[in-house]
C-alpha cells in the first residue's frame, strides 16, 4: 500500500518574479510540508497572485528556487500544473456569472473526463462511469462544504445569485474535482465579513486536513493559528547590480500548448444534460489546469520554454491585474 501523503510539499528559496517593469515579488522563502495550509499575506500589488501563479507553473520565475511535490519550478512547469489547481483566480480560474451551479459542475465533469482520466476509465460500462462522475462531484462538493439544497434554486442557481462566500466554495469545489496535490486560492477573504471569513479559512482547514496542500492568497491569516505557514510578499527596493553584472533575465507567463485545454473551461456542450451523461467520458476537470496529457510528471517538451511576449506586474501596479494582463497576451485569460 503506498503511504505517500496525497498533498505536496512546497519549498521556496529567494524565489522571485521579475518583468520589464520591476520586480513583482522576490526573496521568498518557506518550506511546508504535504498537507499543509499556507496563507500569502501582502497588501494589493505585493505580487500575491503572481506567487501563486508561479508555485502552480503557471508563471516562470527570475530568482531563487522552488519545489512542488519533489518538481523543480521553472524546470518543471508543466508536470507541476499536472498536480496543482486554481480556485478564485480572477482573469484565470474564475466563475461565469452567466451560468448556473450545475452548468459548471456539468463542464468541469465533461473535461475531467476527456483529459484527466485514463483510457481504462474510458473503458467501462456507461453506468459505471456516470456513476463516478457523480461520486466525484459530490465528494468535491462535501469538501467545499457547498450545500446545493440551501442555493435560492438548487443546483439551477445562477453564479450571479451566489453569496460571495457560496461563490468561493463553488469555486474551490470545482478545483477539487481533479484530484490535485496543492489547491490554490485566489482571493480568500475578499470582502467576506468575519464569520464568512471564519468559515472560508475552516474549509481550508479542513482540506488541508485531509491531505491537500492548501496554498491561500489573503489579506489577514487567521490570528494565531499556529497550524498556517505565513508567507508574506511586500515591495522591496531593488539592490544595485555591481559594475559589470549581467542584466537580470526577464520572467514572463508560460505560453500555452496543447496541455493547456481546460485552462479555458470553453466545453459548452456538457451545460444540457446530467452530470453523469455530460462525463461520460469520466470525471471532472479544473479550469485552471493544464491536462495531464501534456505532463505525465517526467517532464516532457513543454518543460523547455521559449519566452513569449508579457510579464508579470512591477512593485506598486495592481498584481491581479498584472497577472491577468499577461495571461491575457498569451490567449490564457
Amino acid at each position: 500500500m503506498d503511504s505517500t501523503p496525497h498533498g505536496a510539499a512546497v519549498t521556496a528559496a529567494g524565489f522571485g518574479v521579475k518583468g520589464p517593469r520591476g520586480w513583482a515579488f522576490r526573496n521568498i522563502d518557506f518550506t511546508a510540508g504535504p498537507g499543509s495550509l499556507i496563507a500569502v499575506q501582502g497588501p494589493s500589488g505585493s505580487g500575491r497572485t503572481c506567487l501563486l501563479l508561479a508555485l502552480t507553473g503557471r508563471m516562470k520565475s527570475a530568482a531563487g528556487t522552488a519545489e512542488v511535490g519533489g518538481l523543480p519550478l521553472p524546470k518543471k512547469k508543466a508536470a507541476v500544473r499536472s498536480v496543482t489547481a486554481l480556485a478564485h483566480v480572477p482573469g484565470v480560474a474564475e466563475l461565469d456569472p452567466a451560468f448556473t451551479v450545475g452548468e459548471h459542475l456539468r463542464e468541469r465533469a465533461l473535461l475531467q473526463g476527456r483529459f484527466g482520466g485514463s483510457l481504462r476509465a474510458l473503458l467501462r460500462p456507461r453506468q459505471e462511469r456516470r456513476a463516478a462522475a457523480r461520486a466525484l462531484v459530490d465528494a468535491a462538493l462535501s469538501a467545499a462544504g457547498l450545500d446545493l439544497e440551501t442555493l435560492p434554486k438548487g443546483i439551477r442557481t445562477s453564479v450571479r445569485d451566489l453569496e460571495r462566500l457560496e461563490a468561493l466554495r463553488l469555486s474551490v469545489a470545482l478545483a477539487l474535482i481533479g484530484g490535485p496535490r496543492l489547491l490554490a486560492v485566489d482571493d480568500t477573504d475578499l470582502k467576506l465579513s468575519d464569520d464568512e471569513r471564519a468559515a472560508a479559512w475552516k474549509m481550508l482547514h479542513g482540506l488541508a486536513a485531509a491531505g491537500t496542500t492548501v496554498l491561500a492568497v489573503c489579506s489577514e491569516p487567521p490570528e494565531g493559528d499556529a497550524d498556517v505557514v505565513l508567507v508574506r510578499t511586500g515591495s522591496q527596493p531593488e539592490p544595485p547590480s555591481p559594475e559589470g553584472a549581467p542584466g537580470t533575465p526577464t520572467a514572463t507567463p508560460d505560453a500555452p500548448d496543447a496541455s493547456d485545454a481546460t485552462d479555458t473551461a470553453d466545453a459548452t456542450a456538457g451545460k444540457g444534460g446530467e452530470v453523469g451523461e455530460a462525463a461520460e467520458g469520466g470525471q471532472a476537470g479544473e479550469g485552471g489546469q493544464s491536462c495531464p496529457s501534456g505532463s505525465d510528471g517526467t517532464g516532457s517538451a513543454d518543460d523547455t520554454d521559449s519566452t513569449p511576449a508579457g510579464a508579470p506586474a512591477a512593485d506598486g501596479h495592481d498584481d491581479k491585474e498584472g497577472a491577468a494582463d499577461a495571461l491575457a497576451e498569451t490567449g490564457r485569460a
